[in-house]
């Protein structure tokens, strides 16, 4: 598979990092205030959500375990140390040495029957021993057979992690949460799984032609598989991740709906009205016992003479003159109460309901 050089990666680092850094900073700031500028505080993670993160965590942790070369197929040439172009009866030889008993194993058999030129050896690398030894319609002449035999197997992955994700961003389990990075999701799987289909069938497996050595092969077919299923497991994490910071408001913050702001504010005004009553209900009932309303008026009693001889010490006079003075601006103070006391009033003026005494006289002056 090819790879980009060290050289290559700093120099488009050094080419777009000053213009993409900037951007990625503002951005990640702008997505860890969002919880601030709306007002939301970080809630802790739900039990469905928890849920569905473990899922999310165990199928990525299934994927990454599988990619590891112990759960790969065997690859026979490094298995055998032997060259792309080994007799076949020596490679079957060698590899002999490595079965119980010295026996091929029904796989064998059928891969030494396929192994009948260099071009089936090609894309033994390329699509890997199960394909090559199972196929009953694929021949080496026509290497597109081999390609939508192995097509299958190789959406298996895909199509079981498209199913993970639809289950983890259900609205059963994450709510609107799951609903918003769904679509995402799917998108990021959908690309993933295309771009694998084009790698494979675009592979140039005639780099291997004129190989001489084993450890100069590109046994694509294994490295593929370990990328494949290490970048479903980063999918996976990364979806998981992204559920966490959205779902607690930690970051991505959803801004609640039009009919969740104004439900909030009904059940605010209530439980202030709900407030407001009790202080009433209270004072109403201090107001009434004549002991407790003797000691309320006793401590305001003592509370304005208190404040009386405070304002009347030296220090506290000159400094209320100072702050008049030089700090508080009281013409700005008093057009800001006058635009308040308008803004309250003038509403009420303009929906004055018309009483009775104006329905008689207006009856009068008709009559």
């Amino acid at each position: 598979m090819a790879v980009i050089s060290w050289g290559t990666l700093k120099s488009l680092l050094f080419l777009f990092g000053p213009l993409l850094l900037p951007k990625a900073i503002a951005y990640y700031k702008s997505v860890q205030n969002a919880s601030q500028v709306h007002g939301l505080k970080v809630q802790p993670v739900t039990p469905k959500l928890s849920r569905a993160l473990v899922v999310l965590f165990s199928v990525a942790t299934v994927f990454l375990i599988k990619s590891l070369p112990l759960f790969a197929p065997e690859n026979i040439f490094q298995t055998t140390q032997s060259r792309l172009q080994a007799p076949v009866d020596v490679l079957f030889t060698r590899l002999a040495n490595f079965r119980p008993n010295g026996t091929l194993n029904p796989t064998d058999t059928a891969l030494r029957a396929k192994f009948v030129n260099l071009q089936s050896r090609l894309l033994y690398l390329q699509f890997g021993p199960d394909t090559l030894a199972t196929c009953p319609f694929c021949s080496s002449d026509e290497p597109r057979s081999y390609l939508l035999y192995f097509l299958p197997s190789l959406l298996t992955p895909h199509l079981c992690n498209l199913v993970v994700i639809a289950v983890a961003t259900s609205p059963l389990l994450t709510g609107a949460t799951g609903v918003y990075w769904r679509s995402t999701a799917s998108v990021a799987a959908m690309t993933l799984a295309c771009v694998d289909i084009y790698l494979v069938s675009t592979y140039n497996r005639g780099t291997n032609a004129l190989t001489a050595r084993v450890s100069e092969l590109d046994a694509f077919f294994w490295s593929a598989r370990c990328y494949r299923l290490a970048a479903l497991a980063g999918l996976d994490a990364l979806l998981g991740w992204l559920l966490y910071l959205t779902a607690t408001n930690r970051a991505f913050v959803l801004p609640p709906s039009p009919a969740e702001r104004v439900e909030s504010s009904i059940r605010a005004a209530a439980a202030a009205r709900a407030k407001l009553s009790a202080t009433a209900v209270v004072r109403n009932a201090a107001i009434r016992d004549p002991a407790v309303r003797d000691r309320v008026a006793a401590y305001w009693a003592r509370e304005t003479a208190l404040l009386r001889e405070a304002m009347e010490e030296r220090d506290v006079v000159e400094g209320v003159e100072d702050a008049l003075r030089n700090r508080i601006n009281v013409q700005a103070i008093s057009r800001d109460a006058e635009a308040y006391a308008q803004d309250v009033f003038l509403p009420v003026q303009e929906r004055k309901p018309n009483t009775g005494m104006g329905q008689v006289s207006r009856r009068k002056n008709e009559a």
